[in-house]
């Protein structure tokens, strides 16, 4: 049984950024910073691990646009706020979301499995904060594994395991989601809840200060794994058979390893998305 299309979308509310001088433009013009973003977006205007199969089971496409607005816990970054395109392509072999890659595997009754991969943008340079100056650059990944999705009459669970397969954290990841979907009309609200547990490898690259980084007010520091717990809502109107417009929000509450961190000073990360998609 094949997941149906839905909207996803992701993160909190921002915060109001603190006036500091900037280091760098915030809306950077590479192509790769889009790229990055427009997974995040594509998913609130599609199902995340569903379907966007057609109802006659034919391929399906969409394009449309969106803004992003994320606040990450490190110390001395602002929120940061992008426009980005959106782009979908989905049969019944392969799922295209942005970075992110799914070949769709036989299905076990409710349960279909997928291989994925997907790039994340997380990381970090030294100039996006004062507070990092003196670290080395921590650079996004690419990941690599599996995924299985459950469809029950009462909620949708997934469960993904990743590796990142790009050779900078050597980490891996292990994520539990549930969501359930509420339509009146036109309008669909979406609650999710998902923990994600993230090894002590991937903790130490992003979180971690090194010997030669420390500095008089930043201790050398080796990070552990954790467990973040996610909370959302997401909503979809479609005002037309093939436009819709969506928003997200949803906050992170980040695990003890995480938060242990000299680099850290916030306990949680957030962010929303918002946007316009047309289905072909």
């Amino acid at each position: 049984m094949s997941p149906r299309p839905a909207t996803t979308l992701l993160h909190a509310a921002p915060r109001i950024p603190r006036h500091r001088p900037s280091l760098r433009p915030r809306l950077r013009p590479s192509l790769l910073a889009l790229l990055i973003l427009a997974v995040l977006t594509v998913k609130t205007a599609w199902a995340q691990d569903g379907d966007g199969l057609r109802a006659d089971g034919g391929s399906a496409w969409g394009l449309g646009l969106g803004v992003a607005i994320e606040r990450k816990p490190y110390r001395g970054i602002d929120d940061e706020t992008r426009a980005l395109p959106i782009l979908m392509f989905e049969n019944r072999w392969v799922s295209l979301l942005g970075p992110r890659l799914d070949l769709k595997l036989p299905s076990a009754g409710p349960v279909s499995f997928r291989l994925r991969a997907r790039y994340a943008g997380d990381g970090y340079e030294a100039d996006d904060s004062p507070d990092l100056r003196g670290m080395d650059e921590r650079k996004a990944g690419f990941w690599a594994g599996g995924a299985a999705l459950w469809r029950t009459p009462y909620v949708n669970l997934s469960a993904e395991l990743l590796g990142d397969v790009s050779g900078h954290s050597k980490g891996t990841q292990f994520k539990l989601s549930a969501e359930r979907g509420f339509k009146s009309g036109a309008f669909e609200l979406t609650p999710r809840v998902a923990a994600i547990w993230l090894d002590s490898k991937y903790v130490d690259y992003y979180y971690g200060v090194r010997p030669g980084e420390a500095t008089a007010g930043r201790a050398p520091h080796a990070g552990e794994s954790t467990l973040n717990v996610e909370l959302g809502l997401r909503a979809n109107y479609r005002f037309a058979p093939r436009q819709s417009v969506f928003v997200d929000v949803s906050g992170t509450a980040l695990g003890s390893g995480i938060k242990r961190s000299p680099l850290v000073e916030r306990s949680n990360q957030a962010g929303v998305r918002l946007g316009y998609l047309y289905r072909f």
